[in-house]
């Protein structure tokens, strides 16, 4: 979906398909018409953004060929849908019985991550609607912290000064302009952002900059206001915002919130857990250490795992759906639009508890279009207005 702000811009309001296990361009194709065009049709929207994750064999092939990129955006125009932005942090393997850490892999100091990164830039120069602005990839916050010697330091470093002279080579050679949003997450490397800040000042902003994962956020205890400040002050842009609400536990001694929590531990992805007694942010990597005595109960505890933006789960637990309220007022509720890229990313629907799980088609669709409809409201609130576009044009 497009939004005017008050200040012209266009915003795009997307979701992420990396909810959806494709990993082949005609599984990738077929998601579409099972799952982002039924979310559109339920939203009553002419025009839906849809954020592609495209696993590594699905961007290689096309990559390699044009006419497979034709038809990529072919189908996505037919369905009333377009793409103005990626998410390349999973390389692949992402609906994987147990994914974890794997996620990091490879990491900005491997090329193979520069390649694919490069790849989906050169893809998403192909599926831009015609007068999208720019195109956004988002990628990870360069690694897991360990092991992080020196050395990898300049390896990664040296990796993204030649993605950058890339992302200037595919405007160059297309005329569109893509940039890459490194995502700050709890455990890694680059985990909030005042290490952002120091890992990553100093790229070219005109390419680089930030992914801001609003959950991730969240789970580290970032004030919002204090975050975006400190982006600015280093230069680092927000080139896309992941739309993204954590776990909260208000009481992690209370029996009740254990039982709780507890349901949420599963096994296929990680759930960094943090604490902030008196300001200090500590954690363990994955919630089940938590509920094992790793994690001090005295203070409210925020859990990595994407809930559903629009229900908060059953008391004692809520949801940090405030903070990301939060982060939209500072990004979009100025005179000036901060970042016109949105994307809601909840990847976790499958394994939510039992009883929150949908179990077909039908339920997975109700469910994204409530998150979608739920963002919209918000964007209501700070001003923006549906763009009067509404379908994109016919592909030539």
């Amino acid at each position: 979906m497009r939004f005017r702000h008050p200040d012209g811009t266009t915003v795009h309001l997307a979701y992420c398909s990396n909810v959806h296990q494709a990993e082949n361009l005609q599984g990738v194709i077929d998601q579409l018409a099972a799952y982002a065009e039924p979310v559109r049709e339920t939203l009553g929207a002419g025009l839906l953004g849809i954020g592609l994750w495209l696993a590594r064999d699905v961007v290689t092939e096309l990559s390699a060929r044009p006419d497979a990129v034709l038809r990529l955006r072919t189908e996505l125009t037919a369905r009333g849908l377009e793409t103005v932005t990626l998410n390349a942090f999973p390389y692949e393997g992402f609906h994987r019985e147990v994914v974890k850490k794997d996620v990091y892999l490879p990491d900005w100091t491997d090329p193979a991550r520069l390649h694919y990164t490069v790849d989906c830039a050169r893809v998403l120069a192909g599926l831009l609607p015609d007068d999208a602005r720019r195109g956004s990839v988002s990628t990870l916050p360069l690694a897991w912290r360990t092991p992080w010697p020196g050395s990898a330091r300049d390896r990664a470093r040296r990796a993204l000064d030649l993605l950058a002279a890339e992302l200037a080579g595919v405007e160059r050679e297309t005329g569109r302009t893509i940039r890459v949003g490194f995502e700050p997450e709890p455990g890694c490397v680059v985990e909030n952002t005042v290490q952002a800040a120091r890992e990553l000042g100093g790229l070219d902003p005109e390419r680089l900059g930030i992914c801001l994962d609003t959950c991730h956020l969240a789970v580290q205890f970032e004030d919002p206001a204090t975050a975006l400040r400190r982006l600015a002050d280093a230069a680092l842009p927000v080139v896309k915002v992941q739309a993204s609400s954590a776990l909260q536990a208000d009481d992690p001694a209370d029996p009740a919130a254990r039982r709780a929590l507890a349901r949420f531990a599963e096994p296929r992805f990680l759930h960094q857990t943090r604490t902030a007694p008196h300001g200090v942010v500590t954690g363990v990597d994955d919630l089940p250490d938590a509920l094992a005595g790793d994690l001090d109960p005295g203070s409210a505890w925020r859990v990595h795992f994407h809930a559903p933006l629009h229900a908060e789960p059953e008391p004692p637990l809520r949801t940090t759906a405030s903070e990301l309220t939060a982060v939209l007022v500072e990004l979009l509720g100025g005179p000036q639009a901060v970042c016109d890229h949105v994307e809601v990313e909840t990847y976790t629907w499958s394994v939510l508890p039992e009883h929150l799980r949908p179990h077909d088609r039908e339920s997975l669709v109700a469910g994204i279009a409530a998150e979608l409809a739920w963002t919209r409201g918000r964007f209501a609130d700070l001003g923006l207005r549906p763009s009067p576009r509404t379908r994109t044009e016919p592909v030539s």
